[in-house]
């Protein structure tokens, strides 16, 4: 499918803008440009606008775009990438623009489809006449396994089953455009084409507004709306919740963008529970009632009781919750059935039977191989077409003859005797191409556009005024997917007249109830804010730490000249080890601290603690500010090993370990300053002050517990590394003692780094935890909290500076009886509020194999 390229961009005409007209005659239809070489009419305001625009002014905005997107971590899992799962989301600055007769004939032929299908589903999951009539094959659906038999006979609210619809659509060498798919269980994407558009109204306002394209929200306004009419009972408030596989599934950003654009819960399937055939979603409060589920995951991995057993990500119960009309499932289970390629070939006497209407919108050419008379045609055409397995479940690519050599081929055709039913063939359309910006040239590529319909409230469906537009990676690719490498377009659709300037945000004039309260924070995101606070404070104190190491070594020539160094070594070394002996640690510096920082493979490294970091923020990205997410997407630059043949040098640590401690510092002032005091801040805080206390203990422990014979400039180290020492000097000028030192980092309380002010934060944090009212007495958390904080308190620091035999034996009994403590206050806080869950420590990569099927039928 070699489609050519462009000239670059310097064509006289458009200087110093672009040129959308080939250099060579492409393959296929081109949506740019028409046959004379000519802008197509409806692309002429777009070009008029490019050209005004300027190349080196819309080089210099696609940079600041792709900076946008790359900081509002904006990704698409890319399972095998050897580069790491999370791929930064590829889109082209040259939105495709279609016109408004187009998007009107594409709009009456998609309503009639869904509707069609939805009739179709009606009936297969009610009195199946379709089948004793003969216009649907038993065989596409009693074998298929998208047919749920749990769900046969589940009455759907209003007849509804598609809430939500997507078709990929593809325009062939005549200029007509063709359905080359349906997804009707969980479709893909919407949320990427609403990104899309953010980012392109921000990059090109100019062109956007000349063009008058039509706006997205009231697509989603109509979505909500539905939604929420969806609900069995708490109508005027319903709860919906969305729900997701996980931060592994391939579109999970697309989920939290989604969730926090709709205002609705982000649920994974451990979030909820069944009891009495309800729903329930885990709140640290209790149990809350969920009224509707948006679902996010393919139909067998929702119940392990009654669809998949071995699946993990769904909900038991749910089926039955259902049935018993407690709870809506959107789309409905079971629409996966109708995702099979072989419908389409049945779709034209579906339609008259149904409808009593020829269909409007054709289908791929398709043939089911389990007729004879299409399997000849098939055998006599191999050639000419794609070979697909008639269920998207088994996961079989697909298969181009003409590609095949001449044994693989009569392998293919004796598979296709053997088991005909088994697959389904379809056209190999010759795909549109659009133009695409290659470093600074225009080059064509094929193209795919996902439309989208939202059903509405009066029984019918909206067509989503754009899409999601995906291009092929190269000019030879055969099949445009996301997987491989693929890009993205937004899609403007033109209107004739002005456009509605809707938005979901609340105008100036309308009212809105006021309420000091986020909603009930859901168990599993509690969990997560609490362990992405323990990690960043964990992440800081190491940066800290290593940057005082290396310090000493970048200015200082070895240990004659840092006697304190040995002893910050033995503070680094106890970190991946507590009970690491002294002496191990005295080591070549260096050969300590690279490891320390770079390596990966270390999950006591700076580089495994800050991806934990990165992990766990992924997971509650729809809980944390816009800004906040970016510090923390920004960190993954910061652990890369400079870019040097011989290996970082001292200075170049150092660098990048000051770059990362500002950047923590930034984290740390975001959920200090613009955090609501809601549930998720306590439960951040508590993991940030949790890690703290035990990074300070350690750090005292492994400096000044044994008594050094040069304290001073050891003394000096842990006033540095515990960024107390201005407070320090201000207090005591130059005259360095172990009791003003432990006077200052463990008794004093008005220093935001002591011992004592974290614990007594914990224990204002564990305070204001939720629990019931009207219980006697403290709950066990607050009373461990007070426990080690009473210890600290009691503290006397002249006593705790008393050195006998070397050691300070006063220090190390309080250091250890406060070190007893915590892990016992974070195992209650765990029993307590999150004990259901499996927690974020454990962030070893986990097999992505169920993960990766649990969205096999939607792949972008």
């Amino acid at each position: 499918m070699s489609d050519g390229l462009t000239e670059p961009l310097t064509d006289p005409r458009l200087a110093p803008g672009g040129d959308f007209r080939p250099g060579a005659e492409p393959s296929g239809y081109y949506e740019a440009v028409d046959d004379a070489g000519e802008p197509r009419p409806h692309w002429a305001a777009f070009d008029d606008a490019l050209r005004e625009l300027g190349r080196d002014e819309l080089a210099g905005r696609w940079r600041e775009a792709k900076q946008l997107i790359r900081e509002n971590g904006v990704t698409y899992n890319v399972y095998g990438d050897p580069h790491g799962i999370a791929r930064p989301w590829q889109l082209d600055p040259i939105p495709l623009l279609v016109p408004t007769h187009e998007s009107v004939f594409l709009g009456r032929g998609l309503i009639q489809r869904a509707k069609l299908l939805e009739l179709v589903l009606t009936d297969l999951y009610g009195p199946q006449r379709l089948l004793k009539d003969g216009l649907i094959p038993p065989q596409l659906v009693f074998p298929n396994p998208g047919f749920l038999r749990s769900v046969h006979g589940i009455k759907v609210p209003g007849g509804r089953y598609l809430h939500l619809y997507a078709a990929n659509l593809g325009r062939g060498s005549d200029g007509n455009w063709r359905v080359i798919g349906d997804r009707t269980q969980a479709p893909s994407g919407a949320g990427y084409a609403l990104e899309n558009r953010i980012v392109m109204t921000r990059t090109l306002p100019e062109a956007f507004r000349d063009c008058r394209v039509h706006r997205l929200a009231l697509f989603f306004q109509t979505f909500r709306d539905t939604l929420r009419a969806l609900a069995p009972r708490n109508k005027d408030n319903p709860r919906v919740v969305l729900l997701t596989p996980g931060p592994y599934n391939e579109t999970y950003f697309e989920h939290a963008y989604l969730a926090r654009y709709l205002g609705y819960t982000l649920v994974e399937g451990g979030d909820l529970t069944v009891r009495d055939n309800r729903v329930y979603l885990k709140v640290l409060g209790g149990l809350q009632p969920v009224d509707v589920i948006f679902r996010r995951l393919d139909d067998d991995f929702c119940d392990p009781l009654e669809l998949r057993p071995d699946s993990f990500l769904g909900v038991p119960g749910l089926v039955h919750a259902a049935r018993s009309g407690n709870v809506v499932v959107a789309n409905a289970l079971g629409t996966g059935l109708l995702e099979t390629p072989a419908l389409p070939a049945f779709l034209p006497r579906l339609c008259r039977a149904v409808l009593g209407e020829e269909l409007k919108l054709e289908s791929v050419g398709t043939w089911w191989c389990g007729e004879p008379d299409s399997l000849r045609y098939v055998l006599d055409h191999l050639s000419q077409l794609v070979i697909k397995p008639v269920f998207p479940a088994t996961r079989i690519e697909p298969v181009f003859p003409a590609e095949l050599t001449a044994a693989q081929r009569l392998a293919l055709v004796e598979r296709l005797h053997a088991r005909p039913w088994d697959f389904v063939a379809q056209d190999r359309l010759d795909l549109s191409s659009a133009p695409v910006l290659d470093g600074d040239r225009l080059v064509r590529r094929k193209l795919v556009v996902r439309a989208y319909l939202a059903a509405d409230t009066n029984g019918g469906f909206m067509c989503m005024p754009g899409g999601l537009t995906r291009v092929s990676a190269s000019p030879d690719t055969t099949v445009v997917s996301m997987q491989r490498g693929g890009g993205s377009k937004d899609t403007w659709v033109l209107a004739d007249a002005a456009v509605s300037d809707f938005s979901l945000l609340p105008g100036s004039g309308q009212r809105v109830a006021l309420t000091r309260s986020g909603g009930n924070l859901p168990s599993r995101a509690a969990d997560n804010l609490y362990w992405l606070g323990r990690y960043a404070e964990r992440a800081e104190g190491l940066t800290r730490l290593l940057r005082g190491i290396v310090v000493r070594i970048t200015e200082r020539s070895g240990l004659v000249d840092s006697p304190e160094l040995p002893c910050l070594l033995h503070a680094l070394a106890i970190t991946a080890d507590p009970k690491c002996p002294r002496g191990e640690a005295e080591c070549d510096p260096l050969d300590r601290v690279f490891p320390a920082v770079f390596d990966s493979s270390d999950p006591n490294s700076l580089a495994s603690v800050v991806n934990a970091v990165r992990s766990v923020a992924s997971v509650v990205r729809d809980l944390i500010s816009l800004d906040m997410w970016r510090v923390v997407n920004s960190l993954g630059e910061l652990t890369r090993p400079p870019a040097d043949d011989d290996g970082p040098t001292p200075a170049a640590v150092l660098d990048l370990l000051n770059r990362t401690v500002v950047t923590l510092a930034a984290f740390g002032g975001l959920a200090t300053e613009s955090m609501t005091r809601g549930e998720g801040w306590r439960f951040l805080d508590l993991g940030r002050k949790l890690e703290r206390s035990l990074h300070t203990i350690g750090l005292i422990r492994a400096t000044l517990v044994n008594v050094s014979p040069q304290e001073g400039p050891v003394l000096d180290a842990v006033l540095e590394v515990a960024d107390s020492g201005m407070t320090y000097r201000r207090r005591y000028m130059s005259s360095l003692r172990a009791e003003a030192v432990l006077d200052l980092l463990v008794d004093d309380e008005t220093n935001p780094r002591s011992l004592a002010s974290q614990l007594a934060a914990l224990a204002e944090d564990v305070d204001h935890l939720p629990r019931s009212t009207g219980a006697a007495g403290r709950a066990p958390e607050q009373r461990f909290a007070l426990a080690a904080l009473g210890s600290v308190r009691m503290a006397e620091p002249e006593r705790l500076a008393v050195a006998e035999e070397g050691t300070r034996p006063a220090l190390k009994a309080l250091l250890d009886h406060v070190a007893g403590w915590l892990p016992i206050l974070s195992d209650a806080i765990t029993q307590q509020y999150l004990s259901h869950l499996q927690t974020s420590r454990h962030l070893a990569r986990p097999d992505l194999t169920l993960l990766t099927a649990a969205d096999s039928g939607d792949r972008l």
